[in-house]
């Protein structure tokens, strides 16, 4: 059930069909989002408008959880930017609507170029590299002028593995989306008067790189971590379900030292009555078994109109067991991640 894409080509055909569906361990497929066509003229004029794009990178440093994050949603853009200190619980997160996306750039591919958005209130830059992914963000007035900031470099060597995917989500729509984790950051966070130096050895961040089509009304789960094993080897996960044809991929995959290891089905048991009691994540071959236990849940909804959404996005401690491709069980004891559930209309 699981179809990797080993060849190089375009995301789209000239009729503005997905030409390969599956997933890869590095992008094989170029984002010819030109070729969209999932509206027949006059309707033609409003496709741009329902083309999603973003970049989200995130950090897990030995005291905090940080991301940011650039988004071009069609009708506006979203910027954004929170933080959790995870010894206080402490969380802050505030957002910037841009009507109609207007100053921001997003690359055309997750290999090169890059993102920017930048006004009186906020700057954020996002930089690839041969070698890394760089993040640069000046927020003053974040938290009434208490003030963030960041520079920091994620390493990503051409070697290091991603989870990819391209699968359609009804006739005419898709999702193309790149994951890398376990990426050792350097650099420094720098929070009203506190400042975080961010170690390789003891740092380390994601991207989570999306582009494509969705139905007005959608719904997804997403599950991440990145950390270290008790050996210094880095480890991550990533798991995903709730919409689109997961019949030839999923995006469920085991990360140890820059290396995918591909899961298959992988169940969310959670309960949406009470987010904050215990998660379990079983998989449908008997490789993953984790209990996930939350310490914080972030709320976040929006409510402009035509786009709404809530997330719950639960912070908390991955325990359990995973096979990797090779027979080695990897054990987890108290891993730093994340599980949401999403509702979107957009």
């Amino acid at each position: 059930m699981q179809r990797e894409i080993t060849q190089p080509g375009t995301l789209l055909d000239s009729q503005g069909r997905l030409t390969q569906v599956g997933w890869s361990r590095f992008p094989q497929l170029d984002c010819n989002l030109e070729r969209v066509a999932f509206y027949s003229p006059p309707l033609s004029l409003l496709q741009p408008f329902r083309v999603k794009r973003w970049d989200y990178y995130a950090v897990f440093t030995p005291r905090r959880f940080f991301s940011a994050t650039i988004a071009d949603l069609g009708y506006a853009g979203n910027i954004f930017v929170y933080t959790l200190d995870f010894a206080t619980g402490h969380l802050h997160e505030e957002g910037l609507v841009i009507p109609l996306g207007k100053g921001i750039m997003l690359p055309r591919n997750s290999t090169e170029g890059e993102s920017r958005f930048e006004d009186s209130r906020a700057r954020l830059i996002f930089r690839t590299t041969p070698t890394s992914r760089e993040v640069s963000v000046a927020w003053p007035a974040f938290e009434q002028g208490k003030g963030i900031s960041a520079e920091f470099s994620l390493h990503c060597p051409p070697a290091h593995e991603s989870m990819t995917i391209v699968i359609p989500i009804g006739q005419k729509r898709f999702y193309y989306n790149r994951k890398i984790n376990c990426l050792p950051a350097e650099g420094f966070i720098q929070y009203g008067d506190e400042r975080e130096e961010l170690r390789p050895n003891e740092s380390i961040g994601s991207l989570d790189w999306g582009r494509g089509v969705w139905e007005y009304q959608s719904f997804w789960n997403w599950a991440s971590a990145s950390g270290f094993l008790p050996d210094g080897r880095t480890v991550g996960l990533n798991l995903g379900c709730g919409f689109g044809d997961l019949s030839a991929a999923t995006e469920n995959c085991l990360v140890v030292q820059g290396c995918i290891h591909k899961l298959d089905q992988v169940r969310f048991a959670y309960d949406a009555r009470n987010y904050m009691r215990p998660w379990k994540f079983t998989d449908s071959a008997g490789r993953l078994d984790l209990d996930f236990v939350p310490f914080k849940e972030r709320v976040a909804q929006t409510n402009l109109a035509i786009i709404t959404s809530e997330v719950h996005q639960m912070f908390g401690r991955y325990t359990g067991r995973v096979v990797a491709d090779d027979g080695e069980t990897i054990q987890l004891d108290g891993l730093i991640g994340f599980a949401e559930e999403h509702h979107a209309r957009w």
